[in-house]
């Protein structure tokens, strides 16, 4: 449950980049372009961390790691509410987004206590905690801002991660981590205690270190996942970890930005690109209630979306979900082309924001299957990696570009979701039922 709750902390964190720009907008009169700052550079910061958090993991454990991520993320998202200047929210929201980027062990940890045989589908199941998450955010938000600001909802958002960390004397250290360090004892009192708490009776037998036959295997580096026999995966597998990425937070992005303005027309007119930089503040349009009312409609969204992952992706397997997925998610946003009523748009906005958070989980659940374990870590990695930088690239197209020419930054999702759908459906490797290898064949030919 701790994993569950750090997933919906982080979750109000990232919801909340969607909020705070239309508000600050306002507030202090920011051009578009410093609007999409506001959401790039926590994503800057999350890729300048990735690389820290999982050494500390690795070093030090998953619950160590977990901890300090949640109270830096906390200490300085709460600082946050203070800031003076835009030049200081840019420093302290990159901050917040170097304490995200250790978010994804929570997710590592919950894994490393699952059976194989139900891990994929547990792991889908975890992100529903993140869909919580983001739609109390938006709760909030519509009790909040109103009232009290922007100020005091980044300050209440932080909360959730201090009480994680009052916690966490709660939480078990992951027994396959314990192992690894050759702490035994450790593992052994961790499995009895999982046992006690769940009411079930202790296997028979003591933990013990075993010899892999893999020991004599390299770590796994980038170039591993280059060489023959992953080239074309790994190549593929970044286009759908961008797209992905850039497709998602772009859509969460612009949803409020359509509802700030009353959807995609009133964006196409010029003058609406004057109403972009306001000369009076006067002239900035606030989200209303009924605008959070809507947006908690859209972000609703994601519960369907997981659920028919999870239902669909045992059936037809992992590279026809996720090609499906994308493929629902380009026609309905393509659809947003169309001047319709605000009811129509809501629809719209939902069905697009369920498919792609689908398409994201699969991929999820396809890329850690498809890498053998001596380059699993590092080629998740790489997938992360370009899922932030798409995610890094989007406020320009969907806070800048939109009030430019809403048709062209609307058809840039539509069109780039067929190219991820694309690339799925040419993923040489489906995992559906494939037994996880611990070395690849050119490692293992390197081995005889």
């Amino acid at each position: 449950m701790l994993s569950f709750f750090f997933q919906m902390a982080d979750a109000m964190e990232m919801m909340i980049l969607s909020i705070l720009a239309p508000a600050l907008h306002c507030s202090w009169n920011l051009s578009g372009i410093k609007q999409a700052l506001l959401t790039t550079v926590v994503f800057c910061g999350m890729m300048a961390s990735s690389g820290l958090w999982g050494s500390i993991c690795d070093k030090y454990g998953r619950k160590v790691e977990l901890i300090m991520s949640s109270l830096f993320t906390c200490y300085f998202g709460f600082l946050s509410a203070f800031s003076p200047t835009f030049i200081w929210i840019l420093v302290l929201r990159c901050l917040v987004g170097f304490g995200v980027g250790g978010a994804p062990q929570a997710v590592t940890l919950y894994a490393e206590f699952l059976p194989s045989s139900s891990r994929a589908r547990c792991v889908v199941l975890i992100e529903i905690f993140w869909a919580i998450g983001a739609c109390f955010e938006v709760l909030l938000a519509l009790l909040v801002m109103p009232y009290l600001g922007w100020r005091w909802l980044l300050g209440l958002s932080a909360l959730p991660l201090l009480i994680f960390s009052a916690c966490c004397s709660w939480l078990p250290e992951s027994a396959r981590y314990d192992v690894t360090r050759g702490n035994i004892e450790k593992a052994q009192a961790t499995i009895e205690r999982i046992a006690k708490e769940n009411g079930k009776p202790m296997l028979l037998g003591k933990l013990q270190e075993t010899n892999l036959q893999t020991e004599n295997v390299k770590r796994g580096s980038l170039l591993d996942t280059l060489k023959s026999d992953f080239r074309i995966t790994t190549i593929l597998l970044w286009v759908i970890w961008l797209v992905n990425a850039f497709s998602y937070y772009g859509i969460v992005l612009m949803t409020t930005e359509l509802f700030q303005y009353g959807g995609i027309c009133p964006l196409s007119n010029d003058k609406m690109v004057a109403n972009a930089n306001p000369v009076c503040s006067l002239e900035c349009k606030m989200l209303s209630t009924k605008d959070y009312v809507d947006l908690l409609w859209t972000t609703c969204a994601e519960f369907p979306g997981l659920i028919i992952t999870v239902l669909v992706i045992d059936r037809i397997g992992r590279k026809y979900t996720i090609l499906i997925e994308f493929f629902i998610f380009s026609v309905f946003t393509l659809f947003l082309n169309i001047c319709t009523t605000r009811p129509i748009l809501i629809v719209l906005l939902f069905i697009a924001r369920a498919f792609i958070s689908g398409a994201f989980q699969g991929a999820y659940v396809y890329t850690p299957e498809v890498y053998p374990t001596s380059m699993r870590a590092i080629g998740l990695g790489a997938c992360s990696a370009m899922a932030r930088i798409g995610a890094i690239i989007t406020p320009f197209v969907s806070q800048v570009l939109l009030k430019i020419s809403g048709h062209l930054a609307v058809s840039i999702y539509g069109v780039l979701g067929l190219l991820g759908g694309l690339a799925a459906f040419l993923l040489p490797i489906e995992t559906k039922g494939r037994e996880m290898t611990d070395i690849s064949l050119s490692q293992a030919r390197s081995l005889h």
